[in-house]
């Protein structure tokens, strides 16, 4: 009995209110600003790596159309994945942004500063293609249902067509000259960028606005949700990242045409979109990996391979419509918090679940 006594610790003093608020607040922005400043370094090194790898140049090649597709397909999943809508055109919109970009570094930036403006370009033709999106969604979003599809397969239709009757960038002959100026530096990073901006996006309260469109547009309007400006966001942020990509694609092969973005530049996307899975960043990943590495594998077959898209896609609709990561994340994709949340509700689940029987009882 008076062990009890001498075992209990006495209560601390209490400090002061300044000192006991100071620690935590002043180390929260540090908290913060420790993940960026990783992300960074981590940029800069893998960055400056990966052309010294001793890699052959056709799969240094194929590596970069990989990091390409994977902007194309992350990007076209937070519409037709997260939001639940059918796009059907990002072809229409990688062809602006190509276009943009390719235009704005051989008529206005000089040649010598080509390597430090080819940021510049590459975000004018994401803004370019968001301004196009904008465009096209204002009165699409006015609709329900399908419109989205017919609208967007009409977008592509009229950016290929214009591109062909514009002189300026070439007309259908294509437009040549261009830089290469893309490498898997740069590659690496814009995928990273993408991946992270639509992780934020889709974690945050508009992600969560998009979500819930998904699963009843009506009840998400009844409980406050602005649809039209979640929708509007999401539209904007999937045909930015297009433009970039499309910018990417433009400095690496060095000549475009409006062949290049046609509506089987659109399936592709689709394809990949739903072969790695809707609503899964990994999946979309996953998806443009393996699709532009098998289309390389088939190569032999000629134009034969261009069959396996469309056929893909019929089947994947058929036999797995959510693709192999449908609706499935991997923790690299999901915020610390969230995964925390995830947990805390899970125990108190199983909680509940354990606690039932002993009621019963």
């Amino acid at each position: 009995m008076g062990t009890e006594g001498v075992n209990r610790t006495a209560p601390p003093a209490p400090a002061q209110p300044g000192a006991a608020v100071a620690g935590p607040m002043e180390a929260r922005p540090l908290q913060r600003l420790l993940p960026w400043m990783g992300t960074a370094a981590l940029l800069l090194f893998f960055a400056a790596l990966l052309p010294r790898l001793p890699l052959n140049p056709y799969h240094v090649q194929v590596l970069m159309y990989v990091g390409i597709n994977i902007i194309l397909t992350a990007s076209l999943n937070l519409v037709n994945g997260y939001m639940g809508e059918f796009s059907v055109g990002h072809a229409g919109f990688m062809a602006v942004g190509a276009y943009a970009s390719a235009a704005v570094m051989l008529w206005l930036f000089p040649r010598q500063l080509w390597p430090v403006l080819f940021p510049v370009a590459l975000l004018i033709g994401g803004v370019a293609s968001a301004i196009v999106g904008l465009v096209v969604a204002l009165p699409s979003f006015r609709t329900r249902g399908d419109y989205l599809a017919i609208v967007t397969l009409a977008l592509n239709m009229i950016v290929k067509s214009a591109i062909e009757n514009i002189e300026a960038v070439g007309g259908p002959r294509g437009l040549p000259g261009i830089g290469r100026l893309t490498t898997p530096g740069w590659v690496f990073v814009w995928v990273v960028v993408t991946l992270i901006a639509l992780r934020h996006f889709v974690h945050s309260r508009f992600g969560r606005g998009v979500a819930s469109i998904r699963e009843d547009e009506l009840a998400a309007e009844l409980v406050g949700i602005d649809t039209r400006q979640v929708k509007l966001q999401a539209f904007l942020l999937s045909a930015f990242f297009a433009g970039v990509a499309g910018g990417l694609y433009a400095h690496l092969i060095q000549f475009i045409n409006p062949r290049s973005f046609d509506i089987l530049k659109s399936t592709e996307i689709l394809v990949m979109v739903y072969l790695g899975g809707v609503a899964s960043l990994a999946g979309s990943v996953v998806g443009a990996t393996v699709y532009t590495v098998l289309l390389e594998a088939l190569r032999f077959l000629g134009l034969w391979r261009w069959v396996l898209a469309p056929l893909l896609l019929v089947l994947l609709m058929i036999g797995r419509p959510r693709g192999l990561l449908g609706f499935r994340e991997v923790s690299l994709f999901v915020p610390a918090w969230e995964r925390a949340i995830r947990r805390a509700a899970a125990g108190a689940q199983a909680l509940t679940a354990g606690a039932a029987p002993r009621t019963r009882g």
